[in-house]
C-alpha cells in the first residue's frame, strides 16, 4: 500500500510524511476488519483502498485551509474527511452520517489514530440546521446524494463566504445541469469544475465547487 499512496500523492502534488502514511496504512487495516462485520465498503484490495478512497480524498487538499472549520455529510466510513484529517490536522472537522454503525467505526479510528480536532456525530443532516447554522466554511460530500439535495441540506449550515465541496463521478456535468434551477432558486451557483482522473486508470472523478450569490446573504429572515 505504502508504494501506492506515495505513487498516487505525488501525482496529485502532495508528499505524505511517514507518520501520513502509517496513519493511512492502519486506518485501511481497521477498515478491512470492520467491514468483514459491517459491510462498510466494496472496495477491499490495498491498492484499491489507497488510490479508490485515500488518493481521491486528498484531492480535496489544496481546497481545505487550517483555519476552514469543515463538515462531511454522510461520509460512511469516514471518506474523505479521515484521510484529510491526518494530513491537515489543523483543520477542524465534523463527520456527520445518519447510519450508528458507520459512526462508531468512525470513531474508533479517530481514536486509535489519535486524531485531535475531529468529531463523528451520529445525525441527518437537517437535524444540524438549528444547532450549526451558518457554522462551517467548507462543507464537502463524496456519493451521498445528488447535487440539488447535497446543495439544499448544507445552505442553511453554510458560513457567509463559505463554500461546497461535492465529490462526483465522471457525469457531474450531466447532474449540474439538472440541478441548475433548484440551484438558482436556493441562490447557489456552480463556480468551478475540478475533473481529473485516478492513478492506475482507477476512475474519473469531479470536485464541483458551489457559493452563494450575494443575493442569497440578503435575503430577509425567514426566506
Amino acid at each position: 500500500m505504502q508504494d501506492a499512496l506515495e505513487h498516487g500523492a505525488r501525482e496529485i502534488g502532495l508528499i505524505l510524511t511517514d507518520e501520513n502514511i502509517r496513519s493511512l496504512e492502519l486506518f485501511a487495516v481497521e477498515l478491512k476488519k470492520w467491514n468483514s462485520r459491517l459491510n462498510l465498503t466494496a472496495i477491499t484490495k490495498d491498492n484499491e483502498i489507497a488510490i479508490k478512497h485515500f488518493i481521491d480524498s486528498l484531492n480535496l487538499a489544496p481546497y481545505v485551509f487550517d483555519e476552514d472549520h469543515m463538515l462531511d455529510l454522510g461520509s460512511g466510513a469516514g471518506i474523505p474527511i479521515i484521510p484529510l484529517k491526518i494530513i491537515k490536522p489543523e483543520t477542524v472537522m465534523l463527520s456527520v452520517d445518519a447510519v450508528n454503525k458507520k459512526i462508531n467505526f468512525q470513531r474508533h479510528v479517530i481514536r486509535t489514530l489519535r486524531l485531535n480536532g475531529i468529531e463523528a456525530l451520529q445525525a441527518r443532516a437537517e437535524d444540524l440546521h438549528k444547532s450549526y447554522a451558518n457554522k462551517f466554511s467548507v462543507i464537502t460530500s463524496r456519493a451521498f446524494t445528488r447535487l440539488d439535495r447535497f446543495v439544499s441540506l448544507a445552505a442553511p449550515l453554510l458560513a457567509k463566504g463559505g463554500r461546497l465541496i461535492a465529490m462526483k463521478g465522471a457525469d457531474a456535468e450531466d447532474e449540474i445541469a439538472a440541478s441548475d434551477i433548484t440551484l438558482k432558486e436556493l441562490g447557489f451557483v456552480v463556480t468551478n469544475i475540478y475533473s481529473y482522473t485516478l492513478p492506475c486508470d482507477m476512475g474519473k472523478h469531479s470536485l464541483v465547487f458551489i457559493t452563494a450569490c450575494e443575493s442569497a446573504w440578503n435575503k430577509p429572515s425567514g426566506t
